[in-house]
């Protein structure tokens, strides 16, 4: 069986210097690269094709969230670990709905990212004790409702039986036609605003429309 190839992407020189020694000797553990934001992350993707990122939640330029979005729409063999000392809702959530397969604190012990490492290599989910908690009480105060309307789940069946859109995009469109904010919207789901900016863009660009109004006015037909 080959070896899992990994890249670490950290803006802290020292935290990829140490992951990089503890991850090396482990059998069945490839570092292939290293990236310092975002933006080389994308970059080195390309070049290297990883198997799993381990990502941090907040860099410079591209923060970590925004690249796990762009590395599930055009990289998404790549299975994302965000490793962070943050453990605040808008990071874990944005992650998550990113598309993250992980979530770890930087505390966490060695033999728990290695691990995880595996683990989200095989494609499951693997949540640190802090970011499980808050997951759960997030779902504790979430409303028990049956989601939108009929109207609402039958375009978002019509745009993904379409390959069109994805759900996340299906979400952000519906409340863009509802006249929302990019704020608004990043506060409801858990993003940041460059991330909403991101998908409206993708939903434009598939769509095949000009701006939000158009966007709106092709949702209300």
């Amino acid at each position: 069986m080959s070896a899992l190839r990994i890249i670490l992407v950290d803006d802290q020189v020292l935290m990829r210097q140490g992951l990089r020694k503890l991850l090396e000797v482990e059998p069945g553990i490839e570092v292939v690269g290293e990236a310092a934001d975002g933006l080389e992350a994308l970059r080195v993707v390309a070049e290297t094709g990883p198997d799993v990122a381990l990502v941090d939640a907040r860099m410079p330029g591209m923060d970590g969230v925004e690249l796990i979005v762009r590395l599930s729409a055009k990289h998404p063999g790549v299975a994302a670990i965000v490793l962070s000392t943050f453990d605040e809702d808008d990071y874990i959530f944005g992650a998550l709905r990113g598309g993250a397969l992980g979530y770890l604190l930087k505390d966490c012990s060695p033999e728990e990212l290695v691990s995880a490492v595996h683990r989200v290599g095989r494609g499951e989910t693997v949540l640190g004790a802090p970011v499980a908690a808050r997951l759960v009480a997030e779902l504790r105060h979430a409303p028990a409702t049956g989601g939108g309307s009929r109207a609402e789940d039958a375009l978002a069946a019509r745009f993904r039986g379409q390959d069109l859109l994805s759900v996340r995009e299906v979400e952000v469109a519906r409340m863009v036609a509802q006249g929302a904010a990019n704020r608004e919207i990043a506060a409801r789901l858990f993003i940041t605003e460059g991330t909403v900016k991101n998908h409206v863009s993708s939903v434009l660009r598939k769509l095949g429309l000009r701006d939000r109004i158009q966007l709106a006015l092709h949702l209300k037909e």
